[in-house]
């Protein structure tokens, strides 16, 4: 558990590298932004790096809280997809400034530690959705005659590629209405009819 002061930091780093960029992503500017001094930060994080692999453990809490652990057995296979899929967006309309940070490469590809944290979440995240789709194949839910692995490429590089179109278009739609109509889309193409 974080502290309310590490939390800030992570706000104020989040909000940091969607405006300026991993350039602007230092420690000088964070504790302009919280109000404190340089040595402070470090009372609360030891380096830069500490700050995002903790930014990235809370990505993946939250991707847990998201997914909800298990496929609910007493629902359908396409209705936690189409939750998981309003769920990311409402997280991301929430806070804007996170899509900047979580489909951000650049920040992670030079540090090891960084790199091993991403893909770290990026597997959880993996591992969880293809467990929904084999799952809706075996219930005859979703189409058996593609590779459960490809659908789940499929889910998750649209919902990367919508978040990434919102985020470049200044956040100019509503993500989570839009979202409805794309996962509606992605539904009837994975769909077994």
């Amino acid at each position: 558990m974080i502290s309310a002061r590490q939390q800030e930091i992570i706000d104020a780093t989040i909000m940091l590298i969607n405006s300026k960029g991993i350039q602007g992503f230092t420690i000088k500017n964070i504790s302009k932004i919280v109000g404190v001094s340089e040595p402070a930060i470090y009372r609360h994080f030891q380096s830069k790096t500490a700050i995002l692999v903790t930014l990235l453990d809370l990505l993946k809490e939250n991707s847990s809280k998201i997914y909800g652990g298990e496929i609910n057995l007493e629902g359908s296979v396409i209705s936690n997809i189409e939750r998981i899929f309003e769920s990311h967006f409402a997280t991301f309309a929430k806070m804007p400034s996170l899509s900047s940070v979580v489909f951000s490469e650049e920040l992670f590809r030079n540090d090891k530690s960084l790199t091993g944290k991403i893909s770290e979440v990026i597997d959880f995240n993996n591992k969880i959705f293809l467990s929904y789709v084999v799952e809706g194949q075996k219930r005859g839910e979703l189409r058996d005659d593609v590779d459960a692995s490809h659908i789940v490429t499929m889910l998750m590089g649209s919902l990367r590629l919508f978040v990434k179109k919102w985020q470049f278009s200044e956040f100019n739609f509503d993500l989570v209405s839009n979202g409805k109509l794309l996962t509606s889309s992605l539904i009837q193409l994975i769909s077994k009819k």
